[in-house]
């Protein structure tokens, strides 16, 4: 259950909780979430963080860190890879190593970065799926030059 997504309301549902208590602790940096278009998602490891349940333990396994920078993407390209991104996370489904990831998208610089950490075969596969959408003319990267 490690890479479910919570919106807010579910996670104010879950904790008993007014939604703008679970939207302010996420503005002050208490609640870390991932805004998708105009909303934000939890994960179940952001979540259990919040509410101080124990991590899993650590295991031996091996885990990757990826950078990926794409320039000429712009806000609308870029919510559209974040939501595609999120949801090749969420086809991982093993619990006991879950795949973290953040995007970033710099207006001003038309660049978008996605940050990922996790196993090496889920960051493969995630890396795989965006260099095949990545490929080809399909809107979601514009020319600035």
């Amino acid at each position: 259950m490690s890479n479910d997504m919570y919106s807010v309301e579910q996670v104010a549902e879950l904790l008993g909780l007014h939604v703008r208590t679970v939207r302010g602790y996420i503005r002050a940096g208490r609640l870390r979430a991932t805004r998708i278009g105009k909303q934000y998602r939890i994960t179940r490891v952001d979540l259990d963080a919040f509410t101080g349940r124990p991590a899993p333990p650590p295991g031996a396994a091996a885990e990757v860190s990826s950078i990926v920078a794409l320039d000429g993407v712009d806000r609308a390209g870029a919510d559209r890879l974040a939501t595609l991104v999120l949801a090749g996370v969420n086809t991982h489904h093993d619990p006991d190593r879950p795949l973290r990831v953040r995007t970033v998208h710099d207006e001003e610089r038309h660049r978008m970065t996605i940050v990922i950490l996790g196993d090496l075969a889920a960051t493969a596969e995630l890396l795989r799926l965006l260099d095949a959408v990545l490929d080809g003319d399909n809107g979601l990267r514009v020319d600035h030059g």
